[in-house]
């Protein structure tokens, strides 16, 4: 992976050379300037991917080093970010309408608040995908489809096929999510509190040691929102780092979206090594599939990573797989039958499906699809 170069411009050499240091310790590479002519030369002649700039300098005001920098071709599309000491909210707004892509002040919580706005103006690219565990995410065009039962289930017949491997699940379902109660989690934390810990405490380390390990699943979990109302504290922004983080941290990642489909999820999607699309039976959920499938074609996502799952499950009405696939026009991966009240059964006592019911058809039909799933994901990152 190219190692991003950041830029930091700041009269106060203590400030600057502490805001140096941690973003050298999360791997950029960092130039710096006590001035911004000195600043404006360095980024003219070293063209960093982003600069960082306290508006109070010396001898050039933040709102003109800005004018000068969107005004060159060398760099008229650079993000620009101002950390400054100045709280005024007059000159937030002018340096806002100067350019500026954020505004930092410096308080106790500036180094978090920075290292989520760096990530997230740098995005996640393919190259920082490509880096750290398989990643895939499960997802459907309605609720009900079954899709937080399958993804932890598929975690736990990984775990089989692959004994050593590290697996982690991700629970993004908003406002709720449900993988906490299908594996009888009950402990605090989860997707919404570990977001708003500080980008220094939710490390790999972190993330290897303290997201509970689910013995029976063979997996370790980062649960979803417990409630609507907690759900509404996420702090969206640390999302990308955090999944970043877990792919260092974890042979394979999972990540349950359900139906939440957004600009939150949908750069994880675009990125994925495997995006699982669950599909019930009935006829609604079909013809929202297919826009789901086609949406997910303009914005860049190969037929290749997808791997459509038809879960009957829950009836034995609706359309047979062969019916569906005409609709849709793709080929189905696997199909999972009527499972009568058994399904339900093993969720109620918190137990994968494969090892209440082992002798089960469907049992071989996740261990079957579990192998294939994990190693399209590879052949998809090693392409």
């Amino acid at each position: 992976m190219t190692q991003k170069k950041i830029l930091i411009i700041d009269s106060d050499a203590a400030s600057r050379n502490f805001i140096v240091r941690k973003l050298q310790d999360l791997d950029f590479e960092v130039l710096q300037a006590g001035s911004g002519k000195e600043g404006l030369i360095l980024m003219w002649r070293d063209r960093p991917d982003l600069v960082i700039v306290d508006p109070v300098l010396s001898d050039i005001k933040g709102e003109e080093f800005a004018f000068k920098l969107h005004n060159d071709s060398r760099s008229a599309n650079l993000p620009l970010i101002a950390l400054s000491s100045d709280h005024n909210p007059d000159r937030i707004k002018t340096c806002r309408d100067a350019g500026f892509n954020e505004y930092i002040t410096k308080s106790g919580q500036a180094v978090s608040m920075l290292t989520d706005t760096v990530n997230r103006l740098f995005g996640i690219t393919t190259e920082t995908m490509k880096q750290g565990g398989l990643m895939m995410v499960f997802l459907s065009a309605k609720g009900g489809t079954g899709t937080s039962s399958v993804c932890a289930n598929t975690a736990l017949n990984i775990s089989k096929h692959h004994p050593d491997a590290r697996i982690a699940v991700a629970d993004l379902v908003f406002p709720i999510g449900s993988i906490a109660q299908i594996v009888g989690y009950e402990g605090k934390e989860n997707i919404v509190t570990i977001s708003r810990k500080e980008a220094m405490e939710t490390g790999v380390d972190f993330l290897q040691t303290e997201l509970p390990r689910m013995d029976v699943w063979q997996f370790n979990l980062l649960a979803g929102s417990p409630d609507p109302e907690l759900s509404n504290q996420l702090n969206v922004e640390r999302i990308w780092g955090l999944v970043s983080e877990l792919k260092s941290a974890y042979d394979y990642v999972l990540v349950d979206i359900g139906r939440s489909l957004s600009k939150i999820t949908l750069p994880l999607i675009q990125h994925a090594d495997l995006v699982a699309v669950l599909i019930s039976t009935d006829i609604s959920t079909i013809s929202l599939t297919g826009t789901i499938l086609d949406y997910l074609k303009t914005k860049g996502v190969s037929q290749e990573k997808i791997y459509t799952i038809l879960n009957r499950h829950a009836g034995l009405e609706g359309l047979s797989k062969r019916e569906a696939e005409t609709m849709l026009d793709i080929n189905i991966n696997t199909a999972i039958p009527y499972l009568t009240t058994n399904f339900g059964f093993a969720n109620s006592q918190h137990l994968p499906f494969t090892i209440k019911f082992p002798n089960d058809t469907a049992s071989i039909i996740f261990h079957e699809s579990a192998r294939e799933m994990a190693a399209l994901a590879q052949k998809n990152r090693n392409e």
